[in-house]
Order: C-alpha cells, then sequence, then structure tokens
C-alpha cells in the first residue's frame, strides 16, 4: 500500500477513535458524577530507506492512539431530597465492597437494601470507616453531616468512609461508575465534604461535545476525500500506463 494511504489511514482511526469517545461521553450525560474523558495522540515517526529518485533517509508521520485522560473537575450538584443521595464536593472517592474487591465511586445514589445495609444500585455495600453500615429501624430518621458522621437518634451509626488517591487519573474505570486503584493505595480525604441529599451530575457539556464532534467528522470526511483523490490519481497512471503501446 502507498506510504500517503497509511498515513491517512492512521489519522481516519485516530478520527474513528475519538469520535468513539465523544458518543460515549454523550451518552452518559444524565449518569451521576459520570467525569467526560478525551481522547489523546501522540505522533509516532518511521523511518524509512529511500524510494527510487529519493535521496536520505524518508520520515513518514503517523498519528498513535495514547489512551484517553479523564476530566477530573466537579459536576453540577443537583438536590433529590433521598436521604441516601450523596455528593462529594473536593477530591475524593466513596468506597463499596464487591465481588472484586473494593472498588471506588464518586456517583452518590445509595439505598438500604432489605437487611438495612446501605448499597449502591448495584447492591454493593458503601464502607465506612469500620465496614458496612448498617441502619435499623431502631436509628430513626437518619442525618449525614459533612464529614460523612452518619447519626441516628441514638447517636452515631457510623462514618462513611472518603479516600483519594496520588494520581486519581491511574484509576482503572469498571464500568457502573466504579473504578479499582490499580496498584495504588487509598488514603484519607481529608478535604472532602458531603451534601446529603445531592447527587453530583456529570461534567459532560453536550454542546462542547457536539462541537468537538462536528470538527472530527469534517477532519474524518476530509480526509476520507484526499485517499479518494489519491486513489483516482494511481488508477488513471494505471490506465495511461496500460494504454502505452509496448
Amino acid at each position: 500500500m502507498d506510504n500517503s494511504l497509511l498515513i491517512s489511514l492512521s489519522h481516519q482511526l485516530a478520527a474513528y477513535r475519538s469520535m468513539d469517545v465523544i458518543a460515549n461521553n454523550l451518552a452518559n450525560v444524565g449518569t451521576p458524577a459520570f467525569q467526560r474523558e478525551e481522547p489523546t495522540f501522540h505522533e509516532y515517526v518511521a523511518q524509512l530507506r529511500p524510494a527510487e529518485g529519493q535521496t536520505g533517509t524518508q520520515s513518514l508521520s503517523f498519528v498513535a492512539d495514547a489512551g484517553v485522560v479523564r476530566d477530573l473537575s466537579e459536576g453540577q450538584f443537583n438536590t433529590t431530597n433521598a436521604p441516601f443521595d450523596m455528593a462529594i464536593h473536593g477530591k475524593g472517592f466513596f468506597a463499596v465492597q464487591t465481588p472484586n474487591g473494593e472498588r471506588y465511586t464518586r456517583n452518590g445514589h445509595f439505598t438500604l437494601d432489605a437487611s438495612g445495609q446501605m448499597v449502591t444500585s448495584n447492591g454493593d455495600p458503601v464502607q465506612g470507616d469500620g465496614g458496612a453500615i448498617t441502619i435499623t429501624p431502631e436509628d430513626g430518621d437518619v442525618s449525614i453531616a459533612a464529614d460523612g458522621t452518619v447519626s441516628g437518634k441514638n447517636g452515631q451509626i457510623a462514618r462513611i468512609k472518603l479516600v483519594d488517591f496520588a494520581n486519581p487519573r491511574g484509576l482503572v474505570k469498571e464500568g457502573a461508575s466504579l473504578y479499582s486503584a490499580n496498584g495504588q493505595s487509598p488514603a484519607p480525604a481529608d478535604n472532602a465534604t458531603l451534601h446529603s441529599g445531592m447527587l453530583e451530575g456529570s461534567n459532560v457539556q453536550p454542546v462542547v461535545e457536539i462541537s468537538n464532534m462536528i470538527e472530527v467528522m469534517r477532519a474524518y470526511q476530509a480526509t476520507a476525500t484526499l485517499n479518494q483523490s489519491q486513489e483516482d490519481l494511481m488508477r488513471q497512471a494505471i490506465d495511461k500506463l496500460g494504454a502505452m503501446p509496448n
């Protein structure tokens, strides 16, 4: 395949990857505490031997996928008045216990299960400083303070575990708003505060994402048009060569 086509193909793959990430952002506009993602790329330069008629080493510049970067900015807080909904202001994550071990989330949409345990929408127990948090009918109306202290009519019940990481972008997304530590050790999120009866919204801005999608689609179409022009030139050259007398 011609080198110019290979370079164009790498650009098209990068545009396709960008559209996939943008589409995922738009699909999660309504997901509590979803953090938008942005694709990153770097230049890959290949050194080739000169072709006929060329002198010196030839450099080809390709686009290489370098993964995605999460936007860690805080989403807007929305009032729900649900007693166990919580939003984290500042850097931090809730800790939840899953079948695969402890995982972390900023999605504070919690409820009580049949046994009185505070759980996520998937049924994973929310962790306090002493383990799972259980609330009984004897606790009466429950309040949650800014420092995570859960209190009932008989006093303190538990304190919600809030953690932070040295490199939050290094957490690995596992779906259902959960992240794994990826080898990092969680530390207490001392500067985080809780807002009870509220949920953090997604930090995705639909207008911005749609604008980005339009730009990427235009770039993809421009590259596709360039490829078509290159193929037409090659076809014309082959036709002319084929028409020449032996």
